[in-house]
């Protein structure tokens, strides 16, 4: 008997290694978060390509050979806090870059050969820092981030926890 349950959360995502995964973790930490801002915990922190949402399980072999796309490492950096409406805190890059553009843009073909449909709204990329901050202190300053993008991955989303299930190059 599978233990699989017969759906599967999905998104698109660039997934940061340990190193930059620390580095994010320090911008998270030079905030000041209001009562009740919930802090995204540091192995949750990523940048989210598209949202795919709830597809059947049995869906996934078909999505992780569709969503291979072409893909050109680049590099992204990070640095620019704000909060957006809703309490969301996110570091922004300080540009978007082409490569990132197109990514986004190819993934979103794949999508749509897939019979899915990509979100309608503008993309903007983002590390989401923390939800119900609204009047969370940004902080005055910080290093800009520079990361490396080698590659995206699709990433499951079950009972609060992350799994990568596959790493595109």
């Amino acid at each position: 008997m599978d233990a699989r349950p017969a759906s599967s959360r999905l998104f698109l995502a660039l997934w940061p290694e340990p190193a930059v995964r620390e580095a994010l973790r320090g911008w998270r930490e030079l905030w000041s978060w209001p009562r009740g801002a919930a802090p995204v915990a540091a192995d949750k922190l990523h940048i989210t390509l598209h949202f795919l949402g709830d597809h059947p399980t049995a869906r996934l072999p078909e999505l992780m050979d569709g969503l291979a796309v072409p893909f050109t490492p680049f590099q992204l950096q990070l640095g620019v806090p704000a909060v957006w409406p809703g309490g969301i805190a996110v570091l922004e890059p300080a540009h978007q870059p082409v490569e990132l553009l197109q990514l986004h843009r190819h993934l979103g073909q794949a999508l749509l050969d897939l019979e899915l449909t990509p979100e309608a709204r503008a993309y903007k990329p983002h590390v989401t820092m923390a939800r119900r901050a609204a009047h969370a202190g940004m902080p005055a300053a910080g290093a800009e981030l520079a990361w490396d993008i080698d590659g995206y991955c699709l990433v499951e989303s079950r009972g609060g926890s992350y799994t990568v299930l596959t790493r595109y190059s």
